[in-house]
């Protein structure tokens, strides 16, 4: 199984998840989105696939710090643009694998999903 990790490694979720992955002898890749960077055309793709809505976190503190302004009447092309701008909005970990895309840790998930 191919499994990329994204996300930034400081993040209290992608560090659980790392772990769990480790622990449990899943490989993995791991991108970090500030180091490595973020390809529109990827985030496009995991717009297309997951929505918009479910990719920015709109509860982290980047998101919040905005002004009122960039928060307002959002839509999938203003999201786009704020998550390409500073990646540590998009909400954490994204996982591409064989079996498809998604966002987010669960343990309980993740045991159906990649622990073999």
């Amino acid at each position: 199984m191919t499994l990329t990790l994204f996300g930034i490694p400081n993040c209290d979720t992608v560090k659980k998840a790392r772990r769990w992955l480790n622990e449990r002898g899943v490989a993995h890749r791991f991108h970090d989105f500030r180091k490595d960077g973020l390809d529109p055309d990827r985030l496009q793709g995991w717009i297309d696939t997951l929505g918009w809505e479910k990719l920015l976190n709109k509860s982290g503190t980047t998101f919040r710090k905005l002004p009122d302004e960039q928060k307002e009447a959002l839509d999938a092309a203003k999201a786009r643009a704020l998550m390409l701008d500073q990646p540590a909005m998009i909400r954490r970990p994204v996982v591409e694998a064989d079996g498809g895309l998604s966002v987010g840790f669960s343990a309980d998930d993740w045991q159906s999903r990649f622990a073999a």
